[in-house]
């Protein structure tokens, strides 16, 4: 993938609703069961609703029976950094983006053993889906191979 400027600026931040605002600049967690993508089954990619930055593919997303979008890995591990989270009476890993520091949500190792382990249970509010259909028209045509078929 070309190598693009993903930025947190103060007109990304301004288009934000009260809830992404909430989750991805005061460290907020939406409600399970109650949030946009927790039972998407669409095929595309999960961006950083701050930056653009490309985040998670539909081809990573498991449903894990939280009510939270969650995923196996990212699309690039660059653009998710991990953090010791010590709130609420536990040590978690939480997931920021890199680009734009925003809160996604937290990071725990009980997710699909044959795909690696790992659940990266994010918040709906710190995403915007791209359909695959639209990827291209949006700038994200270069990820469109996360979608090859495997040669048989």
């Amino acid at each position: 993938m070309t190598k693009k400027t993903w930025e947190k600026t103060d007109a990304a931040l301004s288009e934000l609703t009260p809830e992404q605002y909430r989750v991805t600049q005061q460290d907020g967690t939406e409600r399970p069961f109650a949030n946009a993508y927790w039972d998407n089954k669409q095929v595309g990619i999960y961006v950083d609703v701050v930056t653009g930055a490309p985040l998670f593919a539909s081809t990573d997303k498991f449903d894990s029976g939280t009510g939270w979008p969650s995923f196996t890995r990212p699309i690039d591990a660059a653009q998710v950094s991990e953090h010791k989270d010590v709130s609420l009476g536990m040590v978690r890993v939480e997931a920021r983006s890199a680009a734009g520091d925003s809160h996604l949500g937290h990071i725990f190792p009980d997710g699909p053993q044959d795909q690696g382990g790992m659940r990266y249970c994010i918040n709906s509010a710190a995403l915007r889906f791209i359909p695959k259909e639209e990827m291209a028209a949006q700038g994200y045509g270069e990820l469109l191979t996360l979608f090859d078929e495997a040669p048989v």
